[in-house]
Protein backbone atom coordinates (compact mmCIF):
# COMPACT_ATOMS: atom_id res chain seq x y z
CA UNK A 1 0.00 0.00 0.00
CA UNK A 2 1.07 3.72 -0.91
CA UNK A 3 1.79 5.38 2.45
CA UNK A 4 0.07 8.43 1.08
CA UNK A 5 -3.22 6.11 1.57
CA UNK A 6 -1.89 4.41 4.73
CA UNK A 7 -1.99 7.70 6.34
CA UNK A 8 -4.99 8.66 4.76
CA UNK A 9 -6.96 6.10 6.20
CA UNK A 10 -6.11 6.08 8.91
CA UNK A 11 -6.36 9.86 9.39
CA UNK A 12 -10.26 9.68 8.71
CA UNK A 13 -10.76 6.08 10.38
CA UNK A 14 -9.67 8.34 13.80
CA UNK A 15 -10.56 11.62 12.42
CA UNK A 16 -7.77 12.67 13.36
CA UNK A 17 -8.51 16.83 12.27
CA UNK A 18 -11.22 16.51 14.62
CA UNK A 19 -8.55 16.84 17.27
CA UNK A 20 -5.91 19.21 15.83
CA UNK A 21 -6.44 22.36 18.71
CA UNK A 22 -7.43 19.60 21.60
CA UNK A 23 -3.98 17.30 21.52
CA UNK A 24 -0.34 18.40 21.99
CA UNK A 25 0.40 15.38 20.10
CA UNK A 26 1.40 16.14 16.47
CA UNK A 27 -1.16 13.14 15.08
CA UNK A 28 -0.35 11.60 12.47
CA UNK A 29 2.48 11.31 10.04
CA UNK A 30 5.41 12.13 12.47
CA UNK A 31 8.14 10.84 10.41
CA UNK A 32 7.99 10.32 6.23
CA UNK A 33 9.66 6.54 5.32
CA UNK A 34 9.38 4.68 2.37
CA UNK A 35 7.13 5.64 -0.80
CA UNK A 36 5.37 1.99 0.43
CA UNK A 37 4.39 0.50 3.78
CA UNK A 38 4.64 -3.74 3.22
CA UNK A 39 4.48 -4.12 6.69
CA UNK A 40 3.60 -2.12 9.69
CA UNK A 41 4.77 -2.13 13.49
CA UNK A 42 2.33 -1.15 16.06
CA UNK A 43 3.48 -0.58 19.60
CA UNK A 44 2.36 1.58 22.76
CA UNK A 45 5.66 3.99 22.51
CA UNK A 46 8.12 5.38 20.06
CA UNK A 47 11.19 5.20 21.55
CA UNK A 48 14.59 3.76 20.30
CA UNK A 49 13.52 0.69 21.48
CA UNK A 50 10.34 0.14 19.56
CA UNK A 51 11.75 1.68 16.58
CA UNK A 52 14.74 -1.11 16.88
CA UNK A 53 12.66 -4.08 16.96
CA UNK A 54 10.09 -2.90 14.32
CA UNK A 55 12.87 -2.37 12.02
CA UNK A 56 14.80 -5.92 13.09
CA UNK A 57 10.93 -7.12 11.86
CA UNK A 58 11.18 -5.68 8.66
CA UNK A 59 8.60 -2.56 9.05
CA UNK A 60 8.20 0.37 6.87
CA UNK A 61 6.37 2.23 9.50
CA UNK A 62 5.62 2.12 13.09
CA UNK A 63 2.14 3.10 14.65
CA UNK A 64 2.34 4.46 18.23
CA UNK A 65 0.55 6.20 20.21
CA UNK A 66 3.36 8.22 22.35
CA UNK A 67 4.86 9.66 19.43
CA UNK A 68 8.04 11.59 19.49
CA UNK A 69 6.81 15.42 19.02
CA UNK A 70 5.04 17.28 21.82
CA UNK A 71 3.45 21.25 21.10
CA UNK A 72 6.60 23.27 19.20
CA UNK A 73 9.11 21.25 17.79
CA UNK A 74 12.43 23.39 18.50
CA UNK A 75 15.64 21.55 17.90
CA UNK A 76 16.75 17.72 16.76
CA UNK A 77 19.06 17.48 19.63
CA UNK A 78 19.85 14.86 22.69
CA UNK A 79 17.40 12.32 22.84
CA UNK A 80 15.08 13.41 20.17
CA UNK A 81 17.86 13.64 17.53
CA UNK A 82 18.58 9.95 18.52
CA UNK A 83 15.18 8.66 18.34
CA UNK A 84 14.75 10.10 14.74
CA UNK A 85 18.19 9.17 13.46
CA UNK A 86 16.47 5.45 14.30
CA UNK A 87 13.73 6.23 11.62
CA UNK A 88 16.09 7.51 9.36
CA UNK A 89 18.45 4.99 9.32
CA UNK A 90 15.98 2.54 8.47
CA UNK A 91 14.12 4.33 6.39
CA UNK A 92 11.33 3.88 8.30
CA UNK A 93 7.70 6.01 8.77
CA UNK A 94 6.23 6.91 12.14
CA UNK A 95 2.71 7.01 12.08
CA UNK A 96 0.85 8.49 15.78
CA UNK A 97 -2.84 8.83 17.24
CA UNK A 98 -2.80 9.95 20.79
CA UNK A 99 -6.54 11.36 22.15
CA UNK A 100 -7.67 10.37 18.36
CA UNK A 101 -6.84 6.81 19.58
CA UNK A 102 -7.85 7.20 22.95
CA UNK A 103 -11.57 8.22 22.35
CA UNK A 104 -12.18 6.46 19.50
CA UNK A 105 -15.55 4.79 20.72
CA UNK A 106 -14.57 1.55 18.56
CA UNK A 107 -11.24 1.24 18.09
CA UNK A 108 -9.93 3.37 21.01
CA UNK A 109 -7.94 2.22 24.24
CA UNK A 110 -11.39 3.00 26.39
CA UNK A 111 -13.73 1.14 23.60
CA UNK A 112 -11.03 -2.22 24.84
CA UNK A 113 -11.24 -1.68 28.22
CA UNK A 114 -14.85 -1.77 28.02
CA UNK A 115 -14.99 -4.96 26.16
CA UNK A 116 -13.36 -6.42 28.40
CA UNK A 117 -15.62 -5.67 31.08
CA UNK A 118 -18.50 -7.01 28.54
CA UNK A 119 -19.94 -3.45 29.45
CA UNK A 120 -23.49 -2.35 27.62
CA UNK A 121 -25.17 1.01 27.05
CA UNK A 122 -21.95 2.38 26.37
CA UNK A 123 -21.28 6.63 25.82
CA UNK A 124 -18.49 8.91 25.34
CA UNK A 125 -16.87 9.49 28.63
CA UNK A 126 -14.31 12.40 29.89
CA UNK A 127 -15.23 15.40 27.55
CA UNK A 128 -12.21 17.17 25.86
CA UNK A 129 -13.88 20.40 23.94
CA UNK A 130 -15.97 19.14 21.44
CA UNK A 131 -14.76 15.38 21.61
CA UNK A 132 -14.15 12.82 24.24
CA UNK A 133 -11.29 10.56 25.76
CA UNK A 134 -12.45 7.91 27.00
CA UNK A 135 -16.05 5.44 27.14
CA UNK A 136 -18.72 4.64 30.07
CA UNK A 137 -21.15 1.94 30.15
CA UNK A 138 -22.67 -0.42 32.11
CA UNK A 139 -21.81 -3.68 33.98
CA UNK A 140 -23.94 -6.83 34.29
CA UNK A 141 -22.75 -6.51 38.49
CA UNK A 142 -19.34 -6.72 39.93
CA UNK A 143 -17.78 -7.03 43.32
CA UNK A 144 -14.77 -4.67 43.75
CA UNK A 145 -12.71 -7.74 44.09
CA UNK A 146 -14.41 -8.99 40.94
CA UNK A 147 -13.68 -5.71 39.35
CA UNK A 148 -10.46 -5.97 40.19
CA UNK A 149 -9.07 -9.34 39.11
CA UNK A 150 -11.08 -8.88 35.58
CA UNK A 151 -8.95 -6.03 35.00
CA UNK A 152 -5.53 -7.59 36.09
CA UNK A 153 -6.51 -10.52 34.27
CA UNK A 154 -7.83 -8.19 30.69
CA UNK A 155 -5.23 -5.69 31.28
CA UNK A 156 -2.38 -7.67 32.94
CA UNK A 157 -0.58 -4.83 34.35
CA UNK A 158 2.70 -5.83 35.34
CA UNK A 159 2.35 -4.67 38.78
CA UNK A 160 -1.29 -5.27 39.00
CA UNK A 161 -4.32 -3.36 39.80
CA UNK A 162 -4.00 -0.45 42.56
CA UNK A 163 -8.01 -0.39 43.94
CA UNK A 164 -9.34 2.45 46.15
CA UNK A 165 -12.44 1.30 46.99
CA UNK A 166 -14.78 3.84 48.55
CA UNK A 167 -17.98 3.25 46.54
CA UNK A 168 -20.27 0.59 46.92
CA UNK A 169 -20.77 -3.03 47.05
CA UNK A 170 -22.12 -3.94 43.72
CA UNK A 171 -20.31 -1.98 40.60
CA UNK A 172 -22.96 -1.30 37.89
CA UNK A 173 -21.75 2.23 36.13
CA UNK A 174 -18.45 2.56 35.09
CA UNK A 175 -16.37 5.43 33.50
CA UNK A 176 -13.15 4.59 31.78
CA UNK A 177 -10.77 6.60 30.96
CA UNK A 178 -7.33 5.35 30.14
CA UNK A 179 -3.50 6.37 30.87
CA UNK A 180 -3.12 9.31 32.72
CA UNK A 181 -6.82 10.71 32.84
CA UNK A 182 -7.02 11.25 36.81
CA UNK A 183 -8.31 14.63 36.08
CA UNK A 184 -11.80 13.29 34.85
CA UNK A 185 -12.70 11.65 37.61
CA UNK A 186 -14.97 14.89 39.22
CA UNK A 187 -16.60 14.10 35.24
CA UNK A 188 -17.51 10.02 36.27
CA UNK A 189 -18.87 11.89 39.80
CA UNK A 190 -21.20 14.00 38.00
CA UNK A 191 -22.50 11.03 35.55
CA UNK A 192 -23.17 8.86 38.92
CA UNK A 193 -20.34 6.41 38.14
CA UNK A 194 -20.14 3.26 41.18
CA UNK A 195 -16.68 3.41 39.25
CA UNK A 196 -13.49 4.97 37.69
CA UNK A 197 -11.10 3.21 35.44
CA UNK A 198 -7.46 4.59 34.51
CA UNK A 199 -4.32 3.87 33.70
CA UNK A 200 -2.61 6.07 36.49
CA UNK A 201 -3.59 8.47 39.84
CA UNK A 202 -2.20 11.74 41.34
CA UNK A 203 -2.67 11.96 45.21
CA UNK A 204 -5.72 13.84 44.88
CA UNK A 205 -7.60 11.09 43.80
CA UNK A 206 -7.74 9.36 47.04
CA UNK A 207 -9.44 11.97 48.72
CA UNK A 208 -11.49 12.83 46.40
CA UNK A 209 -12.73 9.19 45.52
CA UNK A 210 -13.51 8.76 49.64
CA UNK A 211 -15.02 11.68 49.67
CA UNK A 212 -17.37 10.98 46.46
CA UNK A 213 -17.63 7.42 47.65
CA UNK A 214 -16.66 5.98 44.39
CA UNK A 215 -14.20 3.70 43.60
CA UNK A 216 -10.99 3.48 41.67
CA UNK A 217 -9.51 1.44 39.92
CA UNK A 218 -5.67 1.99 38.79
CA UNK A 219 -4.72 -0.94 35.82
CA UNK A 220 -1.81 0.34 34.34
CA UNK A 221 -0.69 3.39 32.14
CA UNK A 222 0.90 1.09 29.36
CA UNK A 223 -1.66 -1.87 30.60
CA UNK A 224 -4.75 0.12 29.37
CA UNK A 225 -3.09 1.80 26.17
CA UNK A 226 -2.27 -1.42 24.54
CA UNK A 227 -5.85 -1.69 23.25
CA UNK A 228 -6.19 0.83 20.70
CA UNK A 229 -2.67 0.26 18.84
CA UNK A 230 -3.97 -3.65 18.30
CA UNK A 231 -7.45 -2.50 17.40
CA UNK A 232 -5.25 -0.49 14.71
CA UNK A 233 -3.24 -3.67 13.94
CA UNK A 234 -6.46 -5.87 12.99
CA UNK A 235 -7.38 -2.51 11.13
CA UNK A 236 -4.61 -2.09 8.67
CA UNK A 237 -4.31 -6.50 8.11
CA UNK A 238 -7.39 -6.24 6.94
CA UNK A 239 -6.30 -3.99 4.28
CA UNK A 240 -3.53 -6.45 3.48
CA UNK A 241 -0.82 -5.12 5.19
CA UNK A 242 1.83 -7.69 7.33
CA UNK A 243 1.76 -6.67 10.72
CA UNK A 244 3.81 -6.78 14.16
CA UNK A 245 2.97 -6.05 17.56
CA UNK A 246 6.14 -4.60 19.62
CA UNK A 247 5.29 -5.59 23.32
CA UNK A 248 7.77 -2.95 25.57
CA UNK A 249 5.63 -2.78 28.96
CA UNK A 250 6.77 -0.07 30.77
CA UNK A 251 5.44 -1.75 34.94
CA UNK A 252 4.15 2.20 34.72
Amino acid sequence: MDTETFVKRLDDRLRTDAYADLDASANGLQVAGPDEIDHAAFAVDAAIETAERAAEAGADALVAHHGLFWGEFERATGTIHDRLATFFEHDMALYVSHIPLDGHQELGNAAGVADALALDDREPFGTLGDEHIGQSGRAAGFSPDELRERLADECTPQNGVTALEFGPDEIEDVAIATGAAADWFGEAVEEGADAFVTGEGKQKLYHEAREAGVHVFLAGHYATETYGVRSLQSLVEEWGVETTFVDCPTGL
